[in-house]
């Protein structure tokens, strides 16, 4: 299993869940949030970092991760709701999402996607 970041994207805010810590964290969903996001995730050394695919809200996410080569996923969503439904987890809020997206890029050991 590799260790993974999960993130919930939201209009406004971003819900990270780093899976080998269990640490959760929150960012804005602009320029300087995805910056503090990156910065982050560069500190975990992650092997992926998994989202879903938001339309135009993970673009920002998208694009800082790419230009610091830290290597993501997006997720279907309708396939991150069936994982959680395989898992047993029925409640969704945008804490649960991120922390079941990462144990979904663990387990799957999802491939990278280009930008």
């Amino acid at each position: 299993m590799e260790d993974t970041i999960g993130i919930d994207i939201s209009k406004d805010k971003l819900d990270a869940f780093w899976l080998s810590k269990e640490e959760h964290k929150q960012f804005r969903n602009d320029k300087t949030g995805v910056r503090s996001l990156v910065a982050w995730a560069n500190d975990a050394g992650v092997a992926r970092v998994v989202f879903e695919s938001t339309g135009i809200y993970h673009r920002c996410v998208e694009t800082g991760l790419a230009d610091h080569n830290i290597s993501f996923a997006r997720v279907n969503p309708r396939q991150a709701r069936r994982f959680c439904e395989g898992a047993g987890q029925l409640a969704k809020t945008d804490r649960v999402d991120a922390t079941m997206l990462a144990k979904m890029g663990s387990l799957l050991n999802l491939k990278a996607d280009t930008p």
